[in-house]
């Protein structure tokens, strides 16, 4: 006859704490390989817009990203960014270069397509429409959330290419024409995938779809 052993309370203590430590490993692991575990998905029409004309919805892998365009503010700019949305040019495009907590950038249309990335070139790229005049006049704040297009070192030369800041950047005023502001889901855009050294992003994430809340 075998005679059983009774689990002394120490080991019933380690026991349960093998337990636990097992099931926080589990969750841990969980969290860390879902990034978008804790980040809130908006749904735009859930939501009453002053102005739905001027309402983008950029969908990331996290979720919806909601920004509320200005033409008063740069007409030729927010023209150029809605016929690419609306075109979409955007739908696939890699977010090739993101500072973490900073800024991701996005847009090139001619070198950054998922499937046909040319890392040597990319953020070079150009729409095909040529480029328009920088407008840097009227007031603006470039805080967090803030969209503007990208130029190179010239004025006069923006096109396809856009940023969005993850900070307050008050020196970018007067300097970047602005096209809009993140107004929901910012958190998405903070969990993009980003590199620690190096400002371009290697198997970069993408753009899902881009579209005017109108058109749906």
């Amino acid at each position: 006859m075998i005679k059983k052993i009774k689990a002394s309370t120490s080991e019933k203590v380690i026991f349960a704490f093998i337990i636990i430590l097992a099931i926080f490993s589990f969750g841990f692991f969980f969290s860390i390989k879902n990034k978008c575990l804790f980040v809130k998905n908006f749904d735009p029409q859930e939501i009453a817009f002053k102005d739905p004309d001027n309402i983008a919805i950029l969908n990331v892998e996290c979720g919806n990203v909601i920004m509320e365009l200005y033409p008063d503010i740069s007409p030729n700019a927010v023209k150029r960014f809605k016929y690419l949305i609306n075109s979409k040019a955007y739908d696939d495009v890699a977010f090739h270069r993101v500072i973490k907590d900073t800024l991701i950038q996005a847009g090139d249309l001619e070198f950054g397509k998922k499937g046909n990335l040319n890392y040597a070139k990319i953020g070079t790229g150009k729409s095909g429409l040529g480029t328009i005049n920088s407008e840097i006049d009227n007031p603006f704040n470039f805080d967090k959330g803030s969209v503007g297009l990208v130029r190179t070192k010239k004025y006069n030369t923006e096109d396809s290419q856009f940023f969005i800041i993850l900070k307050d950047e008050p020196l970018y005023e007067t300097e970047y024409t602005p096209v809009g502001k993140v107004i929901y889901g910012l958190k998405a855009l903070e969990k993009i995938k980003y590199l620690d050294k190096s400002q371009y992003v290697l198997r970069p994430d993408f753009i899902n779809s881009f579209y005017m809340l109108i058109d749906q």
